[in-house]
């Protein structure tokens, strides 16, 4: 069931464009047209073991995942992998041909996942293990034009290592891992996590500071629904806040399952990632609650009533 929309705007030179359960308001059509020529749908699947009960849409079968992506209508894929090996192991470049999708990015939450690494660790060698494992994912999803997503692994601060060191060490490694990015003709995206998940970004606001100081500019964020809806006053002031530093959304409602089964309201959200001129993809990180293909239907549904008239 869809969230009641707030009332759009009235007044002169104010008109009301439905779009199922989205209502968008501005003068005349043209933000709707906007957000209809930009914005892609993608969708998440997993193949790692440890994150079977993470938010994630489909699991283990990929042909499959893709099969059902193409047959309702998603433009992209959404891959969260055990390691690079394990994305080279698959015939991803068939399978997206075949059905004719994208990749949309490559997650290395596993690294955290499995190997317990991360960006903030008191080890300087483990925090090299951990830039290799991000690189080698970041190498194999550029040969797929995808970026990367450092979420988990970007690791937090704690009584071993304060504040100031832990963002040393994670703009540091941002730096050398967004110029790698800048090499292989992509970008790196960066998340910012809510408070429970780490203390290094919680809001795009806190991104952004943390991204600004860094020479390269090929890292971005991940705009991710959930986490923004536990730490952000208003999600569309938090995505204008993000403005051009957002380079992926994660479509999700506010209880993490399929847009459209929580209490979100997407009709600001989707003015707001118009007016920052977003163009890129909107990817179901979502629990698969009651299963993965309602939540897929759910999700495609919701995705098309927002972002196509």
């Amino acid at each position: 069931m869809y969230s009641t929309p707030v009332a759009p705007p009235t007044g002169p030179g104010v008109s009301r464009r439905r779009s199922g359960g989205c209502t968008v308001g501005g003068t005349g059509n043209v933000i709707q047209q906007k957000i209809e020529s930009m914005i892609k749908s993608a969708i998440t699947v997993s193949i790692v073991e440890q994150a079977r009960k993470g938010p994630f849409v489909f699991h283990d079968d990929v042909p499959d995942a893709c099969r059902i992506a193409a047959e309702l209508g998603f433009d992209a894929v959404e891959l969260f992998a055990s390691s690079a090996e394990a994305i080279r192991s698959l015939p991803m470049a068939d399978l997206l041909k075949s059905h004719n999708l994208k990749l949309a990015a490559v997650g290395t939450g596993a690294g955290m996942v499995v190997h317990k690494l991360h960006l903030c660790d008191t080890d300087a060698a483990r925090r090299e293990q951990a830039e290799k494992f991000i690189r080698d994912i970041m190498n194999t999803g550029a040969e797929f034009g995808a970026p990367a997503i450092i979420g988990s692994m970007q690791g937090k601060f704690d009584d071993v290592v304060d504040q100031p060191t832990a963002k040393k060490y994670l703009q540091d490694s941002l730096q050398r891992l967004g110029e790698h990015a800048e090499r292989l003709g992509t970008i790196l995206i960066y998340e910012p996590l809510n408070r429970y998940e780490t203390n290094m970004a919680n809001t795009m606001q806190q991104g952004v500071e943390l991204l600004n100081p860094l020479a390269t500019k090929s890292v971005k964020l991940l705009a991710d629904l959930f986490h923004m809806n536990i730490e952000e006053v208003s999600i569309a002031d938090g995505l204008k806040s993000g403005g051009d530093y957002i380079g992926h959304v994660h479509f999700v409602d506010s209880n993490r399952q399929a847009a459209g089964r929580g209490h979100m309201d997407y009709a600001p959200i989707t003015v707001a990632l118009a007016s920052i001129g977003y163009d890129g993809y909107a990817s179901a990180e979502a629990f698969p609650i009651p299963d993965a293909m309602t939540t897929a239907r759910q999700t495609i549904e919701t995705f098309r009533m927002c972002f196509r008239s």
